[in-house]
């Protein structure tokens, strides 16, 4: 009986908490003590810029150079060149064609052949482009039929099993019919079900057919409007008249403002050559440019031209070049039978690009403009503070007037009292 106390007495000190070591309570307070300073000097101290004027002809130079540096930017990039002061606007804009010319071909297909606008403008309208035929390949008086495909790797054979029935290939003109039959005198090609005669696209006619489309004329209307002033201007300018537009051509130096190009003289200031151009086709940009500051008169809101090949060929790279499609007319004859003419044209697409912006002066660009500007020149202050603070011999000496530690007031009086 008297044991059992005894374990007991044992057992309490080990089961009660540990006391910390003095060690660690005073690194535990410091930690403390740490913190409260900090977040003391963050909520109590409150620092404000001292002006120090230093004597020292490389640290002003350098200030008057950074600053002089920083003006020119505001004054000469921001307002002048760039127009800070003027609220911005983008161009709103239209565009209408209207293509004239004649030529006449004479060939073996066609014979003799006038050709005017309703023949090469194809379609009649588009929306800001136009479309002009200047080579074809044309297959007449197709029929739907049997005939054989038009011998390549892929259709040339020697008996029916080389031709499966009911095949259509990526580029065949029809649907094979399984029997392989006489081409010419020496080949043999798969019979299709399809528009015969098929078409033979695999020589391209050089020069092009419609060559004299080169001085062919391009009549180009455009409307713009900048919503955002509610101002409005076509590049038919008020000074043209009637007679002027009848007669004139666009020329870079003698006729700017003339809205009627050329078409050769269109490619040939995109530096390509139109004959070359139109035997397999291209696509060409007439660009109009608007850029107009409405803070002067509306006379000097102009447009200006520029072309440029939007297909630019690599002669080195020189796979499925130019512009092509094709489209068919269809009639029938005497007895009810339907035929058609398919042609394949090649031709030169031109697009319309009309860009450009327009200014007016306003107050608020002007003074955030302002405002950045001289929240800029603060630059200077802050390169020279770190090279006088940081980099010079002396630093530690203009770091010393630089910074001054000012107790508060009330505090120094009551110390004072005490002492």
């Amino acid at each position: 009986m008297g044991g059992a106390p005894g374990r007991s007495q044992a057992a309490g000190p080990e089961a009660g908490p540990r006391e910390p070591s003095p060690g660690v309570a005073a690194a535990a307070g410091a930690a403390m003590a740490g913190c409260c300073s900090v977040l003391a000097a963050f909520l109590f101290e409150y620092d404000t810029p001292r002006i120090v004027l230093i004597r020292s002809r490389k640290v002003g130079l350098m200030n008057r150079t950074v600053q002089l540096l920083i003006l020119a930017y505001v004054i000469g990039w921001v307002f002048v060149w760039e127009k800070g002061y003027q609220e911005m606007d983008s161009v709103v804009s239209s565009v209408t064609t209207k293509a004239k010319g004649v030529t006449k071909t004479n060939t073996s297909d066609l014979g003799f052949r006038i050709w005017d606008v309703a023949d090469y403008v194809i379609p009649a309208q588009e929306e800001n482009s136009l479309f002009i035929m200047t080579n074809m390949i044309i297959t007449l008086n197709q029929t739907q039929g049997l005939c054989p495909e038009i011998p390549d790797k892929t259709t040339v054979c020697k008996s029916d099993a080389d031709c499966a029935a009911g095949s259509t290939g990526t580029h065949s003109n029809g649907v094979t019919t399984g029997r392989c039959v006489q081409f010419d005198e020496t080949v043999k090609t798969c019979e299709v079900e399809a528009w015969c005669p098929v078409e033979n696209d695999t020589h391209v006619p050089k020069p092009a057919f419609l060559k004299a489309a080169e001085n062919f004329t391009l009549l180009v209307k455009n409307n713009i409007w900048y919503p955002k002033f509610n101002f409005s201007k076509r590049n038919i300018l008020p000074n043209i008249t009637t007679t002027y537009l009848k007669s004139c051509i666009y020329n870079a130096t003698t006729d700017p403002f003339c809205p009627i190009f050329r078409l050769g003289k269109i490619v040939e200031a995109a530096g390509h050559s139109f004959q070359d151009m139109a035997v397999e086709g291209g696509i060409m940009g007439i660009q109009i440019r608007w850029d107009c500051n409405l803070d002067i008169a509306a006379s000097y809101c102009l447009p200006k031209y520029s072309f440029r090949r939007l297909d630019t060929r690599d002669m080195d790279h020189n796979v499925s070049p130019g512009y092509n499609f094709r489209f068919a007319k269809y009639y029938s004859d005497l007895t009810g039978n339907e035929h058609r003419t398919l042609i394949k044209a090649y031709g030169i697409r031109f697009d319309i690009v009309v860009f450009g912006k327009a200014g007016k002066f306003d107050i608020i660009p002007t003074m955030i403009n302002v405002g950045s500007g001289l929240a800029l020149l603060g630059v200077a202050t802050v390169l020279c503070d770190i090279i006088v603070l940081y980099c010079m011999k002396k630093r530690f000496y203009y770091r010393e007037k630089k910074y001054k530690y000012v107790e508060d007031y009330e505090q120094s009086i009551i110390s004072e009292t005490d002492r």
